[in-house]
This record gives C-alpha cells, structure tokens and sequence, in this order.
C-alpha cells in the first residue's frame, strides 16, 4: 500500500536476508524457530516454523510467517468475528462441562481455532493486501473490551505488536521502550497484554507500575480487571478472591486448553494450581525489588516527576532476570513531560534503548528496545476504515473514516494549521510537539522559558535536517596522515563508525595550506574560517562518562566561491579511549583544513599538546586582550580562560547571534527571504544549545565548542577599544604692537 511522501514509513522489507535455497528448504520442513536466529539476524516470531516476509523496524530484523495460500477475503478488511450467543451464555468451564456431547462437537472447531489464533497469529485480507497480526494483536482486537467497546484496527497498532512480538522472541531483549503520541492506545493494550500472558503462565507475576500509585490502581481496576471479565470462558482461569479486587487478580486454576480429544473430559479444571497474579505497586524505585516477574508495565514512564525511571529501571531489571538468562518483558510506553519534569530521564532511556547501539553480549544499554511511531500513523480522526492514515483528502475528495465519518482533510494539514496557530505561543506550541510528535526531537520538546536562544528556530532547523537526511549533505569519518607520515598531508576517509561529521570537504587545493617555517607550522586559511574547541584531558572518572571532547569548524565572511559562507562545516563531539588519541584528532582536522582553533585553556593539555609539536600558531590567543596584556601562559600557549563573567556572556551572544541570523526560519526577513530555511546542519549541535544552561556550562560541551568557533571567526568583534585621550594644546596670544611682542594671558 503506497503512501505520499511527506508520511514516514515504520518499517522496510528486507530481501535476500536468506539464500534461496536454505529459505525454500526451512519453510518445506517448517524448521524456522521461534526467537533470534543468529545466523541471518533475523528474529523469528512465526510459531509455526515458517519464514515469510522480513520486516526492519527500527533496525530489528523481524521474521514474519510464510503467507498462507488461501486467506478469505470477507470485506476486504478488518472485522470482528461475532460471539456465538450459545457460547456467550457459558461463564465458567464447569458450565461446559454440563453441556452434552452434540453441543460440544457442534463448538469445538471455533474454540481450537482461537487457541490456534491466540498462539500463532491471524491473517486477514485488508484491502486487498494479505495482513498479518500476532496472536497478541488479534486477542486485543477480538477479545478485548475498551472504553469503545471493542477496538478499531489501525496499522500503526500492527506494527507496534509485531515489534513487542520481537521483544519478547529475543533472548538478548528486555523488553520495549515505546515513544508514543497522546490517546494512541498504549494504556489499552498493555492492559490486554496482562491479561492475556496472566491467563496462560504458571506460577507467574505480573506487574503494573506508572506515573502514579493512581494511575496504576486505575489502570489495574478499569482497565484489566474488565478485560479479564469480558474474556470468553474457554480463555478464562478460576479466579482466587473478589470478583472485582482492587489490588491484586489471583488465577488458582488455569484455563485448560480444549480439543477434540478432550472436550468430554469433565476434569478439564482440576489441574495443578495455576497459582498467578497480576498486581500494581506505588511509584517507587524499589517496587517489586526482590520479586520475580514474567511482565511488567510501565506506563507512563515518561511522566515520573517523584522518583527516576532509569534508577527505578535498573532495579526493576532485576526482576526480570535469572542471572544471565531475561525470564521477564517489560512494556514500556509513554508521551514526554517537559525536560525538568521526568522528560530527560525517559529521554535517556529511550537513547539508550537504540537496538543499532549494543554491547558485546548484544544488549542495547538499557536492555529495551525503542520504537517510535509518529503523529499521522495513530491520530483519533484521521485513521480510514483500512486503518491506514488519512493523508489525502478535502471537501471534494473526502474519505471515509474507521467511525463511518467522511473526513475532508489530511492528517498532515491538521496537524501543520494547529502549529501554525500556534507559533506565537512557544511553551504551547511545544506541549503540542510533545503530544503530537512527527519526529523524535518532536517528542522531546522542552519549554521555552527554560531556553537561553530562540527555540523556534532551533526546532524549525532540527525539523527540516530530520526531514532531509536522505540527501547525504552529512557525511561521518575521520582524518589520517597519508601513509602515515606525521606533518605531512592529512586525508579524510569516510566511516560510518567515525568521530567526525562534516558537511563540506574543501577542494584539493584548500587542502592541508600549512607553512612551516623555523620549525613552527602557520595556518593559511584563517581568512576562511576556523575553528572551536572545548577539550577533555582526563583519561576516565569514576563510574565512567564524563564530559567529552568537543571541536566545531566554522566559515566566516570570505570572497572565495568554492567554500561556504558563514557556515558550520565540522562537529566532533566524542570522547575517545585516551586524550592522546582526542588531541591528535584534534591537529589533522585543523591541518587538514589550515584554520587556526580557540580553545577553552581551562584545560590546557590540548594546547601544550599543539605546541610541542609545532603548532602553536594554530591556537589562537584570546580576541578579547591584545597582546600586551596577556599573562605568560596565555603567551606560551594561547586559548581562552571560559569561567570569566564577560566571557559567558560573549560566548552565548556569539551563539545567539548566530542562531538569529543563520538558523530556522528568519519570518520577519532580515537576513534572508522568511520562506528560506537556515543552513545549520548538525542536529547534536542544536539540541544542545536549547538545552544549554549558562550557569551549568559543563554539561553542553557541543554549544562551548561551537559558540568559540563563533568568536574565533568574529575575533575583531571582541578587540579592546583603544581609548583615545586628547590632547589639549593652548596657543599663545601675543600683543605684537610697538617694537616688543607681549604675551596676552
């Protein structure tokens, strides 16, 4: 099914992922395991030892079930297949065991034909294309009761339980970490999901966490508790307790699967002690410490004011593991509070949960893995009776929506008009973002007034990057000596794996333009630009992290026509295994492109580094002292001092200019036509300077590097004044009458 170009995809199908021959041979023998295959990278989540089509969500390869070769067509999509009355009157499996015979020959077909759908997945035809949804998919839209009553199909919930299918088929995996938009149904099917493994597992615990102990009571009691009752019997264990408790579902008995074989037989629910339970605890970090879990919901994670979901998480993992072997899922989901209210910790958390980024036993850092799925897949309003996004549609061409309303206009216009309304009121344009994402930084926005600079046109620059990646102006890699020769000629090598990100590459003959003369090397391209530098020269802290090195290169005002004007061309925020390997990567890029560099000398090693290898010309001094006032080290070694009031303050206007004149959208049309966007191109960068915090200037190493690459490239703009005194010069009068001039006082 195509869509336009201006919707995301969520998900790729990957080809050729297995060779014709091993593919045909697994899928006639049905050897195709459930879980992660390690030799194709594939994470099977058929149960029916098949392989079809390969999906890519989020860089977890996804290995469907071969389509079947007869799948009937109905009315060509999505509908709930109606509960036989006879069957609805029955509550309990001793009520089943009453009935004769003839009735249970005349039902057991339908019955076993659930259990094979709640287990392996269902296929349906759904405008015209043959649909697959996972077994947990298909209980929340046939068996699970919402607000609504049943739920609607929608493509972007396919999507999302085919991921959690993966989550859960992968020994490696956590669980998920899901990015969500506002009333996208998260609350709904994590709910479904607990009822649905609780009514299966034996001697198993389920729990329930989110933003507060309400929250998880009501989900608990509203939510599940009423999907557990509205399950049919045969999916139904003998409840221990209230009918309706308020803390804790205990199932004694399960619920016994019924065949042809056994359907006479009258004991089906005298088994051994199911011995279950799905329960909510309080927010807290040590919730459910000590005790094991097979699921745990996290819902609203994103929203945690009292507590931190990563240390509330790194004790919760605990629950879920045997050692080294995951025993337990968790399902995460939530939209973003504002930054200083629990939105940074979720945002680390999602970060850390990029499936692309794993350790060496090939965990993401958190353990969970992220899925994000944007505003128009999964907006009330805007979803067809396909369940597909309505991306087209006006008062002339209007189309039929999943509630039998025509709809008359696009998902996209109604979201682009609510922003548009909305661009005079920062704050409420980014609670708008943060409910309603199209994108990841999106999702993340945080309030204005917390911003030092213009977060409209921060964000508006981020927005248009994230919308063009496609067209490669980025390109990642990193610089050597040619034949490893030091001070010779340096060349730069793309690597997707590199430290450096760069936008422009300089022609060969604005390459390495470096003069040596008596032993000391002079940068001859600083009427080009130059660079920025916040370095790090500390080979590890305590715990790990710490701040990392930072380097941006700029162009200034220039008359050259093959280099940029006023343009970022460089960032390199890293932090290498040892400072040495920082600092020389530091010398070959402003080698290569013959800038000089003004660097914080707070941390000096970098700069005693470029000195005793004969680059002392390449670090600027400071712009804002002439030479005769500057103290020995700053003679010796150059940089500037970035503790002093006076500097902070030029440091973030040389930023804030910058961002006024050549980031986002400039509506008022000062320095360019307002329909023109800027030409910012590094997101890291721009993320970090709408976080940026003047009082709290060590965490944001991007925005130091990059607002020195701003001052080094206006470096007169920061020269002392000379202050003129004038000179009073008198001139005498005289009085030259007579024979003898007088002086006239």
């Amino acid at each position: 099914m195509e869509l336009k170009e201006t919707i995301q995809p969520l998900y790729t199908i990957v080809p050729n992922l297995v060779n014709k021959q091993a593919f045909g041979h697994r899928n006639r023998n049905k050897l195709w395991e459930y879980g992660y295959n390690a030799q194709y990278d594939i994470v099977i989540i058929s149960k029916d030892g098949t392989l079809g089509e390969v999906y890519c969500i989020n860089g977890v390869n996804i290995g469907l079930p071969k389509k079947p070769t007869h799948i009937p067509k109905k009315n060509d999509k999505w509908e709930v297949e109606e509960y036989p009355k006879e069957l609805s009157k029955i509550s309990q499996m001793s009520d089943w065991n009453k009935k004769d015979k003839e009735f249970k020959i005349k039902w057991i077909d339908y019955i076993e034909k659930e259990f094979v759908r709640r287990e392996e997945g269902y296929w349906f035809i759904n405008k015209g294309e043959p649909t697959y949804i996972t077994g947990s998919h298909y209980m929340y839209l046939q068996w699970s009761k919402i607000d609504i009553g049943l739920p609607e199909f929608r493509e972007a919930n396919r999507i999302l339980y085919i991921f959690w299918e993966a989550c859960k088929a992968d020994p490696r995996c956590f669980g998920m970490c899901y990015l969500k938009i506002r009333r996208s149904g998260f609350s709904f099917m994590a709910s479904e999901e607990c009822c649905n493994i609780g009514t299966q597992i034996r001697e198993g615990h389920i729990g329930i966490m989110s933003k507060t102990a309400k929250d998880a009571s009501d989900l608990f009691t509203k939510k599940v508790v009423n999907m557990y009752w509205n399950y049919p019997f045969f999916f139904k264990p003998i409840q221990s307790g209230m009918d309706k408790p308020k803390t804790e579902l205990e199932f004694s008995l399960p619920a016994s699967k019924i065949t042809r074989k056994n359907m006479d037989n009258r004991h089906l629910e005298d088994k051994d002690s199911l011995n279950t339970s799905i329960s909510w605890r309080s927010t807290g970090d040590n919730s459910y410490d000590s005790q094991k879990l097979q699921l745990l919901i996290e819902d609203e994670a994103g929203k945690v004011i009292e507590g931190n979901i990563l240390s509330a998480w790194r004790v919760r993992k605990t629950c879920l593991r045997l050692g080294s072997k995951i025993i337990g899922k968790c399902m995460m989901g939530s939209t973003s509070n504002k930054l200083s209210q629990g939105g940074e910790n979720y945002k680390k958390m999602f970060h850390d949960s990029n499936p692309m980024e794993r350790s060496n036993n090939g965990q993401t850092k958190s353990g969970l893995y992220a899925l994000y799925i944007p505003t128009e897949w999964n907006l009330e309003g805007f979803i067809d009776e396909y369940g597909w996004p309505i991306v087209d549609a006006s008062p002339k061409n209007p189309v039929m929506g999943i509630d039998g309303v025509k709809v008359t206009m696009g998902v996209i216009e109604w979201w682009q008009n609510e922003v548009n309304a909305l661009k005079k009121d920062a704050d409420a344009l980014n609670e708008f973002y943060r409910q309603f994402s199209r994108t990841i930084s999106h999702a993340f926005r945080d309030e204005s007034q917390s911003s030092l600079f213009n977060l409209e046109k921060i964000y508006s620059q981020i927005d248009y990057n994230e919308g063009h990646e496609e067209l490669g102006y980025l390109v990642r890699g990193h610089f050597a000596w040619y034949n490893g020769v030091r001070f010779g000629k340096v060349i730069w090598i793309p690597n997707r794996k590199g430290r450096f990100l760069v936008s422009w590459i300089p022609p060969l003959e604005l390459q390495n333009q470096v003069m040596e003369r008596n032993g000391l090397r002079y940068p001859l391209q600083e009427h080009i630009g130059a660079f920025g530098c916040d370095p790090y020269d500390i080979k590890g802290v305590v715990g790990g992290g710490g701040s990392k090195g930072s380097l941006h290169g700029k162009t200034g005002f220039h008359m050259l026509p093959n280099a940029p004007l006023n343009d970022f061309f460089l960032e390199y925020v890293a932090r290498p295994e040892t400072p040495e390997i920082f600092f020389e990567d530091v010398l070959m890029a402003l080698h290569f492109y013959g800038m000089p560099a003004l660097i914080e000398n707070n941390k000096p090693r970098l700069l005693y580094y470029l000195k005793n290898n004969g680059y002392r010309p390449f670090a600027m001094n400071r712009p804002d002292k002439h030479k005769s006032q500057l103290s020995s080290t700053e003679i010796e070694i150059g940089g500037i001092p970035n503790n002093s009031e006076d500097i902070k303050q030029a440091h973030a206007g040389a930023i804030q200019t910058y961002i006024e004149k050549f980031v986002g959208y400039d509506s008022e049309g000062h320095y360019r036509p307002p329909d023109t966007i800027g030409t910012m191109p590094f997101n890291e960068t721009l993320k970090d300077w709408a976080a940026f915090d003047i009082d709290k200037r060590t965490k944001h190493d991007a925005s130091i590097s990059s607002g020195l690459a701003c001052m080094a490239t206006q470096k007169n703009s920061y020269l002392p004044q000379v202050v003129k005194k004038s000179v009073n010069i008198s001139w005498a009068t005289y009085d030259n009458r007579g024979f003898q001039s007088e002086i006239i006082l």
